[in-house]
């Protein structure tokens, strides 16, 4: 699955479907709350909190406007008087009033734990079918203090139709180390495992109750010296409201990316010379031309 399409599901990963189906009524119910309480939690500076309906453009050229979809972001939760708030995509989160939504931020933490717990054993599973000791992604230096962000999915009861520019989220690829999804079971995800073709050809991914869908991002595309593929991925809207929950899980920010001993050799040089994690981070949203004051 890594060498073909970058995308397998994990099931029996530990988290209760139980559990799961309480996130997902928590995420409903903040997203049916009205827009104005909604606005008040707007995305900020640290990149965390509310962003609304086609505030996002996953893919300018071809989108007419934004997605079709709301979300919301939950990261690391660090300090604010913490030194390390001030490294990119660290800081406090953005939480919800208790008078309105009780108990909301204990369930979402106690997820992104559950999630990130989920991720390092992915990991473990990766790193054995590189090759490599099955902790080498689990060292200090790289999962030890992760780059992890939930982000709360709900797309619009809209058909999208992509030959006007119209999309619930447009194509894109994910640009760090695997990103966990989960879904309700509303079809709408879409891959496309050779984005040069002319034309290009998609294909759903089925939802899959109690399951979480991996996908490998571009970071770990790079990292394995393009031996594992970083697939191209986009939401269609089908007529139904739709909610997904994504876990996007990149290295700590010192984490030196250099291609992995087991990627490299005469016939296959590294393709690309290293760099600590923060830097790519920042380079890449750089080629995406957007705004850096966001991430920061």
């Amino acid at each position: 699955a890594c060498l073909d399409s970058g995308f397998f599901y994990v099931v029996n990963h530990g988290i209760s479907e139980e559990f799961m189906d309480e996130v997902f009524a928590k995420s409903k119910r903040f997203f049916d709350l009205p827009m104005k309480e909604k606005m008040k939690l707007l995305r900020n500076e640290k990149h965390r909190g509310y962003t609304p309906v086609l505030d996002e453009y996953l893919d300018p050229v071809n989108q007419i406007n934004g997605d079709y979809k709301e979300g919301y972001y939950i990261g690391v939760e660090v300090p604010e008087d913490d030194p390390e708030a001030e490294k990119p995509f660290y800081g406090p989160n953005v939480w919800p009033s208790t008078d309105i939504l009780p108990g909301w931020r204990q369930t979402m933490e106690k997820y992104h734990r559950e999630a990130l717990a989920v991720a390092k054993k992915v990991a473990r599973i990766i790193a054995l079918a590189l090759d490599l000791e099955d902790d080498f992604f689990n060292r200090p230096e790289m999962l030890g203090k992760p780059i992890a962000t939930l982000r709360l999915l709900h797309y619009e009861d809209r058909v999208s139709e992509p030959a006007k520019g119209i999309f619930g989220a447009g194509a894109h690829s994910d640009f760090g180390f695997i990103t966990l999804l989960a879904t309700d079971d509303v079809f709408g995800l879409q891959i496309c495992k050779d984005k040069d073709a002319e034309p290009q050809m998609w294909e759903y991914i089925a939802p899959l109750k109690g399951a979480f869908i991996v996908n490998l991002a571009d970071m770990l595309e790079r990292w394995s010296n393009f031996i594992f593929r970083s697939t191209m991925h986009r939401v269609l809207g089908n007529g139904q409201e739709r909610y997904s929950i994504a876990y996007f899980v990149e290295p700590s920010h010192d984490c030196l990316v250099e291609c992995l001993p087991t990627c490299q050799s005469q016939e296959n040089p590294p393709k690309f010379p290293p760099i600590k994690f923060e830097n790519y981070l920042l380079q890449r949203y750089q080629d995406t031309h957007a705004d850096l004051n966001s991430y920061k």
